[in-house]
């Protein structure tokens, strides 16, 4: 039996049977006070011609966790009738739910509303190597409609080493790598904006910025104000409490510079849990199921533990 069969099953009884079809988009009541997740694992029959980058437009998705949260399904040709689990599901980002949330090991952005008991939450594409997306605290400084894009200089000469020149303006339009919409960040350089290619979003494809679908960034664009605070975290441990019991969502960590890395998962996972002071001091966890999850690195909370009356068990080594 593979290691990863008896975590999935704390998860199934929590999935719904979908027929096929996209699901609404992501705007997802929060949860009550103390508690840390949202909405609900589905699981929709594939027809012949999906593949996992249309059924994750579809649903607010993206590639990558579309591919974790599947494995062995061919994402090409998951094939007509295939069962295919749409993690739509989340333990919120610590930290304060508000404004606007980037967690890159995720490849996913959550805002918070002000004065709204709802989350949105969108599928991003992030930097790719070489061009790693900031890990910072910042905010909304403009709001542009249709902008024309000035690639700078060191976009410019990789296009050009390429045999693919850019010119030193590229217009609003289908060409335009921006989209329909940019949000410019505090941090130089660095901005959220839409996309003239689909396939992507959810991946390590850009020079460092946030990219979303069109749909997706003109929403967003509808309801957060410049101003907006932004917080970029690299998360890829999540703890939280649902209904008192503790679960761990995991996914494959990214260096400093939003690329795969080598880490010491142990203290990964051991670092992130000292965060949430409640589970070490009311938690026994199964830290067997534990080393399940953070193996799996398949982007879905997984019930961990319930709360007892005794400390958790001293710490374990070798995640």
């Amino acid at each position: 039996m593979s290691p990863r069969v008896p975590a999935v099953a704390r998860l199934l009884p929590l999935a719904v049977l979908c027929a096929i079809g996209p699901v609404a988009a992501l705007e997802l009541p929060l949860p009550p006070p103390g508690e840390d997740i949202v909405g609900q694992v589905q699981v929709i029959k594939a027809r012949y011609e999906d593949t996992f980058a249309d059924i994750g437009e579809a649903n607010d998705l993206g590639y990558l966790e579309m591919v974790a949260a599947n494995p062995g399904v061919d994402p090409w040709l998951p094939g007509a009738g295939a069962d295919i689990l749409l993690p739509t599901r989340f333990i919120l980002p610590p930290g304060p739910r508000e404004g606007i949330v980037i967690n890159l090991a995720e490849y996913r952005l959550y805002y918070f509303p002000k004065g709204q008991n709802v989350v949105h939450t969108y599928p991003l594409g992030i930097g790719r190597e070489g061009w790693g997306s900031p890990i910072a605290h910042t905010s909304v400084t403009a709001k542009t409609a249709n902008p024309a894009w000035y690639p700078p200089q060191s976009i410019r000469e990789e296009h050009a080493a390429d045999g693919d020149p850019l010119p030193t303006m590229v217009p609003p339009g289908p060409d335009n790598p921006l989209g329909p919409f940019k949000f410019t960040l505090g941090v130089p350089g660095y901005l959220i904006h839409g996309s003239n290619k689909k396939f992507g979003i959810g991946m390590r494809v850009s020079h460092g910025c946030f990219r979303m679908l069109n749909p997706n960034v003109l929403q967003l664009a509808s309801m957060a104000p410049v101003g907006t605070s932004v917080r970029i975290l690299n998360e890829p441990y999540k703890f939280g409490l649902s209904n008192g019991k503790v679960y761990l969502e995991a996914h494959a960590p990214l260096d400093d510079n939003g690329v795969p890395s080598v880490v010491d998962k142990h203290a990964a996972v051991v670092n992130a849990l000292l965060q949430r002071d409640q589970l070490v001091n009311d938690l026994r966890l199964d830290w067997e199921v534990v080393r399940e999850v953070v193996a799996a690195e398949d982007g879905l909370p997984i019930e961990i533990a319930e709360p007892r009356a005794e400390l958790v068990d001293s710490l374990p080594t070798g995640i």
